[in-house]
């Protein structure tokens, strides 16, 4: 990846703090960039990062290593320090998405609505019904 600083005489940027990098992760590139100018942006619902977990303890791990602000969180979505939002979502909803017919995906979506961390094996039983 690269990793550039802002140079000496750029006015509000101070010299050698992150003008932008380019990193991956799990195989994904990402690029993230700063500025010290003032502006009004912040973090929404509008973006966020999905992680598809394998099992329920990977789902309660990051769970609790990312969420910062219980308030936030809701149908598997959460907030983290910085005000990013995170889904940490069970890898098997997709597959019961796909396959499922619409009462059971309507169950599926159901039972989601009324967590705030998702579980897997109440979702599936919702889906099984």
């Amino acid at each position: 990846g690269v990793l550039e600083h802002y140079p000496e005489g750029m006015e509000y940027d101070a010299p050698s703090s992150l003008m932008f990098s380019d990193f991956m992760l799990e195989g994904q590139w990402f690029i993230a960039m700063d500025s010290g100018y003032p502006h009004a942006f912040q973090f929404n619902e509008a973006v966020s990062l999905m992680v598809n977990c394998d099992t329920q303890e990977e789902v309660d791990r990051l769970w609790e290593i990312l969420s910062y602000d219980p308030e936030a969180a809701q149908c598997g979505w959460l907030k983290d320090r910085y005000g990013l939002s995170w889904q940490i979502v069970p890898s098997s909803m997709d597959e019961m998405m796909r396959e499922g017919t619409p009462e059971q995906v309507d169950r599926m979506s159901q039972a989601v609505l009324t967590m705030t961390k998702l579980d897997e094996n109440l979702i599936r039983k919702s889906f099984e019904e």
